[in-house]
């Protein structure tokens, strides 16, 4: 068993914002063509304790390159203020041929890598007919900092940041990080969520909402968003928009907010095509156009494949490089 530590997935990640796009990328369209096993990811929820929640996600990967294996993460949002990061997660890998394991890897900069990977790949696919010159961050946390990395390596030439959390503080700290991963860019903090919607063409949100609290009618037409968290838009604003899901069977449950809006709409008529789906049809004639006058607004679920996929990268790098600790004996 080889154990990967989290200064180690570090040292493999660092700088590798386009290679995560395309690994990432490349998931979506083997998914897509049908070659991966993605079951409904499980939640474990603790009686008395709605925002806390650990998630098991199994999943494999088909293609020239396949994996197998899960992820097993832990939100707990209270860690903040405990002076621990909110997420904390492993990844094990499986032999393909025997099943048995062959790796455990710290998971939280993957799971946290993976997703933001997955939000530049959508940035850079949806604003093709109007590229923005900023980007507005709801949610001042991990995500959306790693979010900005990669949206800086997908769309280069990005002006202003602009940012809104609920905790000022937290906003304030994070104009200092942004102003490094970003130095060319003018970092702005603004007073409400609606303000910073309407701030740019493009906008990332990463919050920790369990409950609808934001609709939006700030936005400007034809503005991407990147609901990364699932459950902060309300459901009768997605109505009207354009809406990109990694897997819509996947994404219509768990109280998200596009599960609230099937819900009330009483079909799913108002979704798109998947990305995978657009990544493959892009060189069409029946590529994906979004109206310039609707809002678009791209909700993945989180599928377990884009872990796997970025694990085993991280893998093969660390046995490349003699990274990692093997334990002797782990296995009967």
């Amino acid at each position: 068993m080889l154990i990967l530590r989290h200064s180690e997935v570090a040292q493999i990640l660092d700088g590798r914002e386009l290679d995560n796009i395309r690994t990432v990328a490349d998931a979506y369209r083997i998914h897509a063509q049908g070659d991966t096993a993605v079951p409904h990811s499980v939640f474990l929820r603790f009686p008395g304790q709605p925002r806390n929640r650990i998630i098991g996600l199994p999943a494999y990967l088909g293609g020239d390159n396949p994996a197998g294996g899960m992820k097993w993460i832990a939100s707990f949002p209270a860690n903040i203020d405990r002076g621990i990061e909110r997420a904390s997660a492993a990844i094990i890998l499986n032999s393909l041929e025997t099943g048995r394991p062959e790796a455990l890897i710290e998971g939280s900069l993957i799971s946290a890598t993976r997703t933001a990977a997955s939000a530049a790949l959508a940035a850079e696919l949806l604003t093709r007919g109007r590229r923005p010159d900023g980007l507005a961050l709801i949610g001042c946390g991990v995500i959306n900092l790693e979010i900005l990395r990669h949206v800086r390596a997908a769309l280069p030439g990005l002006r202003t940041l602009s940012l809104y959390d609920s905790s000022p503080r937290r906003a304030a700290d994070f104009a200092a990080r942004a102003a490094v991963v970003l130095p060319e860019a003018e970092v702005v903090t603004l007073d409400s969520a609606e303000r910073a919607l309407a701030a740019h063409g493009l906008v990332s949100i990463a919050t920790s909402a369990i409950e609808p609290h934001l609709d939006l009618k700030a936005a400007v037409p034809g503005t991407v968003v990147l609901h990364i968290s699932l459950r902060d838009l309300l459901p009768e604003s997605l109505l009207d928009a354009h809406n990109i899901v990694d897997d819509v069977d996947h994404a219509v449950r768990e109280r998200t907010s596009l599960d609230l809006a099937v819900q009330a709409a009483g079909h799913r008529d108002f979704i798109d095509p998947a990305i995978g789906r657009l990544l493959l049809d892009e060189d069409t004639e029946g590529a994906f156009t979004p109206e310039p006058d609707r809002t678009v607004v791209y909700a993945p679920f989180g599928l377990g494949v884009l872990d796997i996929a970025l694990a085993d990268a991280v893998l093969g790098a660390a046995r490349a490089q003699g990274l990692g600790v093997e334990v002797e004996g782990f296995l009967p």
